[in-house]
């Protein structure tokens, strides 16, 4: 596994500090339903599938058993591989939304590794920029240029995108359905970018946890990839199946220029 360079660690810094002192009311905004933003929940899609007899999907099928959606944001780092490797020892799947700015470009063959061991591979941007305050043709770079490296790499275009910062609005979901890609909020976060400490990562999850939650991490900082063995041995002892985002949905599918939570 490489280890840390300077430019690793000053993203990893960047994104805590900016996590601290602007996403946190942003986020305790989106996530408190106060923003008027227009979400569909898992449940809704799957309710809503035109084939409600189809077979199980993945590996579980949520309309009958308890699921969960581990995702993590802005790698790949130096952490992903151990997170992988994790992963594959707890046949866990996850969803990774990467970065490809000193991300993707950076560990084309742990995006490979993600694919081969059949994670979902979806958007964050090129850059991490705030599509919000972007101009149409800014934002579809922010999205086309990580999607045009993850098919490269993976042989398959991403159908998901979490915009940074979980700020989206009527531009970005056009520009979204153009692209063929839906885009996935969450319900359940650790504020990783706050703290290094994974029990505190833990307790913070399993406090939120509850049916078709989406859980979201930060592979890119220290404590977050020591909380995962705990938080998966947790949940699965309270009747947890991990899925990935689609797995969550199915046998519904994402629709292009939606929001998902």
């Amino acid at each position: 596994m490489p280890s840390p360079t300077k430019k690793m660690k000053k993203t990893g810094i960047a994104f805590r500090t900016a996590g601290t002192l602007a996403a946190t009311a942003a986020l305790t905004l989106l996530l408190s339903g106060c923003s008027g933003l227009d979400t569909t929940a898992p449940s809704t899609v799957r309710a809503q599938a035109a084939d409600l007899r189809a077979a199980r999907f993945g590996t579980a099928d949520c309309r009958e058993v308890k699921c969960i959606a581990l995702t993590f944001d802005a790698g790949p780092s130096e952490h992903s591989a151990r997170l992988l490797d994790i992963l594959g020892e707890k046949q866990v799947p996850a969803t990774f939304f990467l970065l490809g700015k000193r991300h993707i470009e950076k560990y084309p063959e742990l995006v490979r590794r993600m694919a081969d061991e059949g994670h979902e591979v979806a958007s964050h941007t090129w850059d991490h920029k705030i599509l919000t305050r972007l101009r149409p043709e800014e934002i579809r770079e922010e999205l086309e240029r990580p999607n045009q490296e993850i098919e490269r790499l993976t042989g398959r275009r991403p159908t998901l995108m979490r915009p940074p910062q979980g700020r989206t609005d009527d531009t970005v979901h056009e520009i979204c359905r153009e692209l063929g890609l839906a885009e996935v909020l969450w319900s359940v976060t650790a504020k990783d970018y706050t703290t290094t400490d994974p029990d505190l990562i833990t307790r913070r999850v399993l406090a939120q946890a509850s049916r078709d939650g989406i859980i979201l991490l930060h592979d890119i900082y220290d404590g977050t990839v020591p909380a995962v063995p705990g938080i998966i041995d947790a949940l699965k002892e309270r009747g947890y199946v991990f899925v990935t985002v689609p797995q969550l949905l199915a046998p519904g599918r994402v629709e292009p220029g939606k929001v998902y939570r």
